[in-house]
């Protein structure tokens, strides 16, 4: 580990995942700074908070393993067997069970993370890219970037239960605080898609049009929601824009430009700002959410990848 500063007792702190430098940059969210890089496994790319805000769980793709980060000391305490080429993960309300998807392999592959016991292995399309767990606990979901599908699994039999096709190369699911709306990216596509749970049918594709961009570098990746169900954000990829779009009426309100490539996205603790990984620039941009305005780039590592916030440091 490599400490560069002490971060303030009362900040905020933004984990960011750099999958060409295999490290973390640590973000003091008050001072808008990097405090801290601490060092992991090869190419580090979805990252996941524990829900008791204890540990980091980070997917170590080459490694094919996620090592668990402790927050409190910032040390690397565990390693877990996760399956070939872990991407992205989601962990049920459980806080035990870590849903992980498995590119290489075509699984998602579900671990007790207290027993480490592998509890299931499940069958599902080409490239599974995606992953999230409803807040209620009763569905997981993965993209299958080759197929093209959301594949729904039941959280208690660990079986799918339906598959829905959406447009070409999904790589990202976020549900709503209440359970009952996903949205799925489409990176080739160029749309996102949005699933009622109850029905588990598509009722709205977004797609995006962005002034002096060509349409093939309009690629949607991640999503993040606001808790009052106000604002989707979405963020364009090599399009280097953040979509800002109402979240109630899917009406696409505005672009913001970020970085080169953004890539994931998350929001602080009282929701005030907006943080977005740029892949090929190298940096996080910081959106004030209030007046959906960019007012700040930091330097990260190369090609940060994810980003979690954890809203109780």
């Amino acid at each position: 580990m490599i400490a560069l500063s002490t971060p303030a007792a009362l900040a905020s702190l933004a984990y960011v995942s750099n999958e060409k430098d295999n490290t973390l940059s640590v973000i003091d969210t008050e001072s808008m700074e990097v405090v801290d890089t601490i060092r992991v496994g090869a190419r580090p790319r979805g990252i996941l908070l524990s829900r008791d805000y204890t540990r980091l769980y980070i997917c170590a793709s080459d490694d094919d393993t996620v090592q668990v980060l402790d927050l409190a000391t910032r040390k690397i305490i565990d390693t877990l067997p996760s399956g070939e080429d872990p991407e992205q993960i989601a962990l049920h309300p459980n806080n035990r069970h870590l849903y992980i998807a498995n590119e290489d392999d075509a699984i998602v592959t579900v671990l007790d993370v207290n027993s480490k016991e592998i509890l299931a292995q499940i069958d599902v399309g080409v490239e599974p890219e995606g992953m999230a767990v409803s807040p209620d606990g009763k569905w997981a979901v993965n993209t299958s970037e080759t197929t093209s599908m959301l594949h729904w699994i039941n959280t208690e039999t660990f079986e799918i239960e339906k598959n829905i096709v959406v447009g070409q190369r999904p790589r990202h699911v976020e549900f709503s605080r209440d359970s009952k709306i996903a949205w799925a990216s489409a990176e080739i596509g160029g749309t996102v898609h949005i699933i009622d749970v109850d029905n588990l049918k598509q009722i709205h594709e977004l797609s995006f049009r962005v002034p002096g961009v060509n349409q093939d570098r309009v690629q949607p990746v991640g999503i993040e929601l606001t808790s009052d169900g106000k604002y989707a954000f979405v963020a364009l990829g090599p399009a280097n824009h953040v979509a800002v779009v109402d979240a109630r009426t899917y009406e696409v309100l505005d672009y913001l430009l970020v970085g080169s490539r953004v890539w994931q996205l998350d929001l602080d603790k009282d929701e005030k700002h907006l943080y977005t990984t740029n892949g090929v620039s190298g940096d996080v941009s910081v959106i004030d959410v209030e007046d959906l305005k960019v007012i700040k780039s930091i330097k990260v590592g190369r090609y940060p990848w994810g980003v979690v916030i954890d809203p109780t440091s």
